[in-house]
């Protein structure tokens, strides 16, 4: 099972361009990927720059319209992300909360859907399309 785990640092939504975080967290947090790596859960990770750096598009009426950051309406927004592979979401929780993330920041644990959890009409429509990675994932399943 893949989750991910995406770090909400309050007050991130107005942080300026450029704020980066101390280098004791980065050691910190560097500690703590290490260990994913070495216990073989981690897949991907990366932090993600502010919001004031960011850009939305959204498609009222089917049109996109893009709006750079900030973002005004913003209450919670991602400061980063894991991707684990394991057995089980306890296992995932388990992970978030070995963070040593501050008083300040949350972790949101979610399971990323994999082909099997969909139907076969959603098998046949991946498939269609072999070069995508929901394609790849049909073929491995049989």
């Amino acid at each position: 099972m893949r989750f991910m785990m995406l770090m909400i640092p309050k007050g991130y939504e107005s942080a300026k361009p450029g704020t980066l975080p101390d280098a004791k967290a980065v050691s910190n947090m560097m500690n703590y990927n290490e260990s994913l790596g070495k216990a073989g859960v981690l897949l991907a990770l990366d932090g993600l720059h502010p919001p004031s750096m960011g850009a939305r598009v959204t498609f009222k009426g089917g049109k996109p319209t893009v709006t750079d950051g900030p973002f005004a309406e913003a209450k919670e927004v991602l400061g980063g992300y894991w991707m684990l592979q394991v057995k089980s979401k306890a296992e995932a929780i388990e992970w978030a909360s070995r963070c040593p993330a501050s008083d300040n920041e949350t972790i949101e644990v979610r399971q990323v859907f994999e082909m099997s959890d969909f139907p076969s009409d959603v098998h046949e429509v991946a498939a269609q399309f072999p070069e995508s990675r929901a394609a790849a994932a049909v073929k491995a399943l049989g």
